[in-house]
C-alpha cells in the first residue's frame, strides 16, 4: 500500500529546540561496563522488561562493543554488514568498530534507570575510540529502550541519541585515521529478512555522511523527535516502525492559481513506494 506525504514532519534541518541534550546520562545507564576491549560483548544479560521484537518476545540481549546490541547472541563482528539481509536481530546505533583499549577512550557501560516514570535500558557509548587503539577522535552515542507496556503489552520504544560524532571506521575495515573504507550502518533488523522487519537509517555504508561536518551529521539532525541527535523509533503490536519523515529543508515555492507545478521532496523513514498527493489550489 503506498504511503501518502506528509505523515511526520521531520524538522532536524532548522530545530527549534537547539539547547536540548540528547544524551540521556542517566546514573542507572552507568552501573555495569565492558572491560577494555576490541570487539568484545557483555554475558547474556536481563532486560527490565519484555520486548515484542517483530513477534519475538526477548527479556534478555548481549550489548555490543561495536555500538549495537543483539537478541540471539553476542556479535564480535567489526566491519558493518547492510541490515536487511542480516540473519541477526539487531538494534544498532552506531555499527562500527569501536575500540576502548586506549587509556583516552572510556568504556561502554550499560544499566537500567527510568524515563518519565517508565523502566529504561540504556547503553552509553562516551567518548569512544576506533581500532586499533586509536583515541586520536571520538564518538559519544547511546542506545536507549523505553518500556512502553503502558500502549500495549511487549511495546517499547527505541531511542538513538548522539552528541558527537568524529571518525566513522576502524583500521580494520578499510579505513584510514578513522575515515573512508566501510562505514557505519544505523539501524535494526529481526534477522528474517523479510519486508517491514529491517531499516537503516539513510546515509548508512556511505563515507562522510553521519560525521559532525557530513551531509547527514547524526548529532546535528533528529527523527520523530524535538531534541537535536535524538532518533526515536516506536514498536507497537510486534512491529517496530521507523516512521516517516520530510526532510527537505526548503519553503515551498508558492503556487499560481490554475498554473500546475511540481516540487521535489525528500523523505526520510518509512517504507517504499512512497506516494504524495497533489492539492489544487482553489480559485
Amino acid at each position: 500500500m503506498n504511503r501518502l506525504l506528509p505523515l511526520f514532519l521531520l524538522t532536524g534541518l532548522f530545530a527549534s529546540d537547539l539547547s536540548a541534550q540528547a544524551i540521556r546520562r542517566l546514573p542507572g545507564f552507568q552501573k555495569n561496563f565492558i572491560p577494555a576491549n576490541d570487539d568484545g560483548s557483555s554475558p547474556r544479560i536481563a532486560l527490565p522488561f519484555t520486548i515484542n521484537f517483530f513477534g519475538r518476545l526477548r527479556n534478555s540481549g548481549y550489548v555490543n562493543n561495536n555500538g549495537n546490541i543483539t537478541f540471539d547472541a553476542a556479535l564480535a563482528t567489526f566491519t558493518p554488514f547492510g541490515l536487511e539481509n542480516t540473519q541477526r536481530e539487531i538494534i544498532a546505533a552506531f555499527f562500527a568498530d569501536v575500540d576502548t583499549r586506549n587509556e583516552a577512550s572510556s568504556l561502554v557501560y550499560y544499566g537500567e534507570d527510568t524515563i518519565d516514570g517508565r523502566k529504561a535500558f540504556g547503553i552509553n557509548y562516551f567518548t569512544v575510540g576506533y581500532f586499533a587503539s586509536h583515541a586520536d577522535k571520538l564518538n559519544t552515542f547511546q542506545i536507549v529502550l523505553i518500556d512502553r507496556s503502558d500502549t500495549g503489552s511487549g511495546n517499547f520504544d527505541v531511542e538513538f541519541n548522539y552528541e558527537r560524532i568524529q571518525w566513522e571506521t576502524g583500521d580494520a575495515s578499510g579505513g584510514t585515521a578513522g575515515l573512508g573504507g566501510t562505514p557505519v550502518v544505523v539501524g535494526w533488523s529481526n534477522g528474517s529478512g523479510a519486508p517491514g522487519t529491517s531499516f537503516e537509517l539513510a546515509g548508512s555504508l556511505i563515507s562522510g555522511q553521519f560525521l559532525d561536518n557530513g551531509p547527514r551529521a547524526l548529532s546535528r539532525r533528529r527523527l520523530n523527535s524535538p531534541v537535536l541527535g535524538r532518533y526515536l523509533f516506536r514498536a507497537r503490536n510486534g512491529q517496530l516502525s521507523p516512521g516517516l519523515a520530510i526532510t527537505s529543508g526548503n519553503v515551498l515555492p508558492k503556487g499560481v492559481v490554475g498554473i500546475p507545478y511540481t516540487y521535489p521532496l525528500t523523505a526520510e523513514g518509512g517504507t517504499t513506494p512512497i506516494a504524495g498527493r497533489s492539492r489544487r489550489i482553489p480559485a
